[in-house]
């Protein structure tokens, strides 16, 4: 049997794009990865979040919102920030947890002027639908991302 890599997605609020990452890790390669999600800042899980999560036939809604202090004990394989944020703020990993950039478009912040639904909803869905995407090419999509130089 294959021993589970460790895998921790780190975002500024841990409310959207990293619960989303740690899903479909979960959903898709849950037999090769452990995932995690954490947040620098993190807030409560976006609404929208788990709506677009569930249309795809995944129930985020029992997922919580952590902060990455809260993780510190764990021996991560791999460490993905999704943001620009998370990737300047990352805490320092051992040498063997391999760092990987992976930044992704922030719903929130896209649609907080939009006050139609639908049209929000829009984001929410591409950006669910680019992680998802991601995801399924690992392990070597994680190979082949911008590893960060710490």
């Amino acid at each position: 049997m294959i021993e589970k890599k460790k895998i921790l997605f780190l975002c500024t609020g841990n409310s959207c794009r990293s619960q989303m990452a740690e899903a479909w890790t979960r959903a898709l390669k849950g037999d090769l990865f452990d995932a995690y999600s954490a947040g620098v800042q993190p807030k409560d899980i976006d609404p929208k979040a788990v709506k677009a999560m569930a249309e795809a036939g995944i129930d985020i809604s029992k997922q919580k919102s952590k902060d990455i202090d809260s993780l510190e004990d764990i021996d991560f394989d791999y460490v993905v920030t999704l943001c620009d944020t998370a990737r300047e703020s990352c805490p320092f990993y051992p040498a063997k947890t391999r760092l990987v950039h992976k930044g992704f478009d922030d719903p929130p912040r896209l649609t907080e002027s939009i006050l139609d639904e639908e049209e929000a909803m829009a984001f929410y869905r591409r950006v669910r639908d680019e992680i998802k995407t991601f995801v399924e090419g690992f392990p070597e999509a994680l190979a082949g991302e911008q590893e960060d130089e710490r």
